[in-house]
């Protein structure tokens, strides 16, 4: 069960930010396998899924580190997952975004895989995991509260979606914060005009129905497949044909493309 303000406060304006949510031991584990990584990958880091510019990128970290499981799996934030996405859900992706200092860089809007709601309600929930203090000046995530119910994409309402909305407001939070993001809400990174890092986790869930972002019965090696506990297992959705029917008929969202 979370709080009831919380639940109210993911419903009205589609998220919520628990502050220094993660143990200051358990940041120093995260921040240094997350970098430690970064360094093995180079300039292929992402490449199974996505890379972009003026931006660092991991896929598929479920695979690259004991702690990334853990992460995925926190029976505290799969409590929100579960206040934001009715029903059965499951890992759709876990990756690593950190927007290069001294960038203007500026993701457009977007709602997650362009989702919106449908007649059963919400799809997508994202859990932005922040290892460096958001700031105006280090690339915090910029989002329109509310604009999760409108409906609407951002390229159907802007002509530019990089540009500044009106209501949109940054995710101003410690390092060790967590934000759980109603994913159907207009949202993006903005630029790291900072010299430092700005690194974060996004936990990117969907509903059992619609296909994952990254198949990671596919993504994931035998032997990290082997190492997981059942529980894990359902939430990954390995060895499901049906969820593997779902998500192989999508190639873009499996990650096999890039």
């Amino acid at each position: 069960m979370i709080p009831d303000d919380h639940r109210k406060q993911l419903d009205r304006h589609s998220f919520l930010v628990l502050k220094h949510f993660m143990t200051p031991a358990f940041l120093t584990e995260v921040r240094s396998q997350l970098d430690s990584v970064f360094a093995a990958e180079g300039e292929n880091a992402g490449a199974e899924f996505r890379q972009e510019q003026h931006t660092k990128r991991l896929a598929n970290l479920v695979d690259k580190g004991d702690v990334f499981q853990r992460i995925v799996a926190m029976p505290e934030i799969l409590a929100y997952i579960a206040a934001v996405i009715p029903g059965r859900f499951k890992l759709s992706s876990l990756n690593a975004r950190a927007p290069n200092p001294h960038s203007d860089w500026v993701q457009p809007l977007h709602c997650d895989t362009g989702a919106l709601p449908d007649e059963t309600g919400n799809t997508v929930c994202n859990v932005i995991w922040m290892l460096d203090d958001f700031t105006a000046e280090n690339g915090a995530t910029r989002l329109v509260p509310g604009s999760h119910k409108w409906g609407k994409l951002p390229q159907q309402a802007m002509e530019d979606p990089m540009a500044p909305h009106p209501d949109e407001i940054l995710l101003l939070a410690p390092a060790g914060s967590v934000a759980i993001v109603n994913a159907h809400a207009w949202h993006g990174g903005t630029a790291n005009r900072s010299g430092g890092p700005r690194r974060c986790l996004h936990a990117f869930y969907t509903r059992w129905d619609k296909p994952q972002q990254q198949f990671q019965d596919g993504m994931l090696s035998e032997q990290t497949k082997a190492s997981l506990s059942p529980e894990l297992r359902q939430l990954l959705a390995i060895g499901d044909e049906q969820n593997a029917a779902i998500s192989l008929a999508d190639p873009l969202r499996s990650g096999f493309l890039k």
